[in-house]
């Protein structure tokens, strides 16, 4: 592979001896991999019914190595959302993270949601999760993963940093960044990067990355934790971006990737304090190198920040009402109820945190915060929409549940015809003695909705989601 002359010359210096191996990895095949979603299935499940046979990724007990990607983006399974194809290497700041169940965790910079859906998995349905990014097309296929992957529990947004700090000081007890970056840890899966590395290079990312790490520290309460990822190599990106934080944010300091002695992280390559300020606590964030790991060029750092911290004044909007509170919707709610009897629904609901606003029922994060005036694209989990007096379910909704919360079933098996069908959101025959509202399964696993009648199931798979071929 050509890289361009610049960064040749950078990498040869930093790498020394090292850069020939370094750039006949570029020369061999892509790693590709996949994250079994542990929301709906255990790793070693999702290996026996798919017959996996590749390697795990060694950082990440749940991911594995595949050689077919195209096969698995088009199984029936992953349209289940029972796994997320994800680049090996992609996997480790979200294992860093270490997130846990009733934990209040930002994503900042969170689309496409590989590490947002990671993380919601880790959580188990309990607590908080904030997936924001700023740009609205991006957020907009964020929101598509998260809803795909059965998540409940999470806050979808696509609002500047800026903004998200002053209104949610000393909030969180984890914040994950994978900044926007040079992206030269992706030369290998696309070459067209480095057309776009000659135009905005080190330079132009580094200042972008140490603005969204001023608004973001802000945000974390005293002892919480702070993982900091990119793709790239450049140390102006890397360390050196620790560096200046350490600097200008004494309250806090490194740890390893993974507290204990015997670290799922030990294959991972420490961080290289001659390259910035020279001090040894750098040694404790990580890099993947391709020539040493299967996996592309990657960073990470894991940052707490010290429980003695200042804690900052909270912001006057706490005196205002919270629009996220739930509203008294007893109608259109009994509307709701109605439809889960109908279909045989059992999964138990909290009334409290049902929420009904211009016809949409959403069901909001326990003690969500206020985010009145902030871009919010969905709080919490999308259920469905009162139409004409009646409930119509949503796509999330079906994602949310499993097979045994609902006696309405229709399954498909995942090799038969009829789950294509569906997905592709055709009509399907069933038995004449089926009414209403069924979940359709492939193998145990939601998929979605359908409507039985007369012998026929009306397809109520999301138009947005279906398959074309």
């Amino acid at each position: 592979m050509q890289f361009p002359e610049k960064f040749e010359t950078r990498i040869k210096t930093m790498l020394g001896s090292e850069y020939e191996a370094f750039a006949a990895s570029f020369d061999k095949p892509f790693h590709n991999a996949m994250r079994a979603n542990v929301l709906k299935i255990s790793a070693d499940t999702l290996k026996e019914k798919m017959h996996l046979d590749g390697a795990r990724v060694p950082w990440n007990p749940n991911g594995f190595y595949i050689e077919d990607k195209k096969y698995f983006t088009s199984h029936p399974y992953y349209h289940a959302g029972l796994y997320y194809v994800q680049e090996a290497s992609a996997m480790l700041p979200a294992a860093a993270a270490d997130a846990q169940p009733g934990e209040k965790i930002l994503d900042l910079c969170a689309a496409p949601g590989g590490k947002s859906t990671a993380m919601a998995a880790a959580m188990q349905g309990s607590g908080i999760l904030i997936s924001n990014d700023i740009s609205h097309s991006r957020a907009k296929a964020l929101l598509r993963n998260i809803e795909g992957a059965g998540v409940t529990n999470c806050i979808v947004m696509s609002e500047d940093p800026a903004k998200l700090s002053r209104r949610l000081p000393d909030y969180f007890d984890k914040i994950l960044i994978d900044a926007p970056c040079s992206g030269e840890g992706m030369f290998h899966k696309e070459p067209a990067m480095m057309t776009a590395w000659e135009k905005s290079g080190p330079a132009f990312y580094s200042k972008l990355q140490r603005q969204i790490l001023e608004n973001a520290v802000g945000m974390l309460r005293p002892g919480g934790i702070l993982i900091y990822s990119t793709c790239t190599f450049s140390p102006d990106e890397d360390e050196r971006c620790i560096a200046w934080l350490l600097d200008t944010h004494p309250e806090f300091e490194l740890l390893p990737l993974e507290d204990g002695a015997e670290s799922r992280f030990a294959m991972i390559a420490p961080g290289r304090p001659e390259w910035a300020d020279g001090r040894e606590a750098l040694r404790l964030t990580g890099r993947i190198w391709p020539h040493l790991l299967e996996g592309e060029g990657h960073f990470t750092a894991r940052l707490r920040k010290k429980a003695d911290a200042a804690v900052q004044a909270a912001p006057s909007h706490k005196e205002k009402k919270k629009k996220n509170t739930p509203s008294a919707h007893k109608g259109d709610l009994e509307h709701f109820y109605d439809f889960l009897d109908k279909a045989d629904i059992t999964r138990p609901f909290d009334r409290k945190r049902l929420v009904v606003s211009n016809g949409y029922v959403r069901y909001v994060p326990q003690d969500a915060p206020d985010l009145s005036g902030l871009y919010t694209m969905r709080c919490g989990w999308f259920l469905g929409e009162i139409r004409k007096g009646r409930f119509e379910p949503s796509g999330a909704f079906a994602r949310g549940l499993e097979a045994g919360d609902c006696g309405k079933v229709t399954e498909l098996p995942s090799d038969s015809q009829e789950v294509r069908k569906y997905l592709k959101c055709e009509t399907l025959p069933c038995e004449s003695s089926r009414k209403g509202w069924q979940l359709v399964t492939t193998d145990g696993y939601a998929l979605g909705w359908a409507k039985a009648a007369g012998g026929m199931l009306r397809n109520k798979y999301p138009a947005g989601w279906r398959i074309m071929s």
